[in-house]
């Protein structure tokens, strides 16, 4: 399981995030609203140029333009908690990354994951950005059909993605504890 008792969890920002807080978490990704974290420290890391990016194209007070951090946590507890693992870039995995990267489309399916405080799975990276966007668009039939889905899995390379943790709720924000932060320099 991903997400599971006493596993370190990574997260790369701009700033080090002590006390990450839902409110200022923003939709449209790939799990929904919430806070994002993942096993792979390489992957935290990687994800530390974006938000640095981000923060200076939306101009969010950055000290240094050329450092952020990878903040790592611990999950105390898991009881209680509703999660859902998709296990593999598969349809249910691509349904639930469209649905809640585009609103308006699947929302019937959009329902079933409203219930859960965690969804952990795949990252829709770099990568695979491309096929998602043109998935989304239609560039393989319709959003949904069997055959758009079988194409777009098809060129993800699922094997090659790392896992991401989305933390939904409240309830799910409090059972990780913060353990320290790292300085990342990045070039841009």
């Amino acid at each position: 399981m991903i997400f599971e008792l006493e596993k370190k969890l990574y997260h790369g920002s701009y700033m080090i995030v002590e006390e990450p807080n839902l409110t200022e978490c923003r939709p449209g990704k790939d799990f929904g609203r919430g806070f994002y974290l993942t096993t792979d420290i390489k992957q935290a890391k990687r994800f530390v140029k974006s938000a640095v990016g981000k923060a200076v194209k939306n101009g969010i007070a950055v000290l240094n333009a050329n450092e952020g951090y990878v903040s790592t946590y611990e999950v105390t507890d898991i009881s209680g908690l509703k999660i859902l693992e998709l296990k593999d870039a598969d349809r249910q995995w691509l349904h639930c990354v469209a649905a809640h990267r585009r609103s308006g489309i699947l929302t019937e399916e959009l329902v079933l994951w409203e219930k859960y405080d965690v969804i952990a799975g795949k990252i829709a990276n770099d990568n695979t950005n491309q096929v998602i966007t043109a998935y989304l668009n239609g560039v393989y039939g319709k959003v949904g059909t069997e055959r758009a889905d079988d194409i777009a899995i098809g060129l993800l390379m699922p094997e090659k993605l790392t896992d991401q943790i989305c933390l939904r709720t409240e309830k799910a924000m409090k059972v990780i504890k913060y353990v320290s932060s790292e300085k990342q320099t990045i070039k841009l």
